[in-house]
């Protein structure tokens, strides 16, 4: 006779890890001297070496996992630089580049691009406002393309055009989650098996039936978590690299046969950051 609960971990889907190479920012300047989303107060001391460490801890947590790191310069004046998720989106080795909301990031995305022609990326400039994989994430052969905050409607399109793949439009409609990243989390991107995790509150009701009719087996992620930026998380495919505060979270993705590996990145989170936003995925 089998037991429940080997019965339910017989039952578990078979997590497989995929290498991953990605692009960071150490965040030599990082701080908070401006605010541009809701957890960013210039009155609150920040401690850039603190920083520092803890982002030290997510690179080698990366390297540890066999991931290809890459890394781009940080330049002073750009503390925000360290959100390298926000400077483009990469598929089929093509780079769509990013183009910021804020002025104070503006300067960001030509940053970016240049890295992305100097490493023999095709670099697509931009023509709409967009804040790259923060609002854009591949799941299977389709991308999820948040708005509402910051990336606009208009770059959807473009992204469609882009990549010739599906683009599904979802709008967020609280501002402490303005990113998609921060609001859903990417588990599993293989076509045919794709896993995702939601914060159901961040979403309009249209985006809400979307994401219950097509991912019906999704975590869904309680407020506790998603406001230690739980949900902004980094997943191999097996390895999911969250918030080491997210403990609900991570039970759920233990029951799901993922294996979470929890950091603390509670610095970078004072400027709205968290694991994901420091990961910019390049898929050649």
């Amino acid at each position: 006779m089998i037991h429940e609960d080997e019965e339910s971990r017989l039952a578990r889907p078979v997590r497989t890890a995929t290498t991953r190479s990605v692009l960071m920012c150490r965040p030599e300047h990082f701080t908070v001297v401006y605010r541009i989303n809701p957890w960013m107060d210039p009155q609150l001391p920040t401690d850039t070496s603190l920083a520092v460490r803890q982002w030290e801890e997510l690179y080698r947590t990366y390297l540890g996992l066999g991931f290809e790191v890459q890394l781009i310069d940080p330049i002073e004046g750009l503390p925000d630089m360290v959100y390298a998720a926000n400077g483009g989106f990469v598929i089929d080795n093509i780079a769509y580049g990013a183009s910021f909301t804020y002025p104070e990031r503006q300067p960001e995305g030509p940053a970016y691009m240049g890295w992305f022609g100097d490493h023999g990326f095709d670099v697509a400039v931009p023509e709409s406002v967009n804040e790259g994989e923060g609002d854009f994430l591949l799941v299977g052969e389709t991308i999820l393309a948040g708005t509402g905050f910051r990336s606009t409607s208009t770059s959807h399109g473009e992204l469609g055009r882009l990549y010739g793949r599906e683009v599904i439009s979802l709008n967020l409609v609280d501002p402490s989650f303005y990113h998609l990243d921060t609001a859903l989390a990417v588990l599993d991107s293989t076509p045919g098996q794709e896993h995702i995790a939601y914060l159901p509150g961040a979403f309009d009701a249209a985006g809400l039936v979307i994401l219950r009719e097509r991912y019906p087996d999704a975590i869904i992620v309680n407020d506790e978590d998603a406001a230690v930026l739980g949900l902004n998380s980094f997943s191999d495919g097996l390895n999911v690299v969250i918030a080491s505060r997210a403990a609900d979270f991570g039970r759920q993705l233990r029951e799901h046969g993922y294996n979470p590996i929890g950091v603390d990145l509670s610095e970078l989170l004072l400027g709205g950051g968290g694991v994901k936003c420091c990961t910019l995925e390049l898929r050649r």
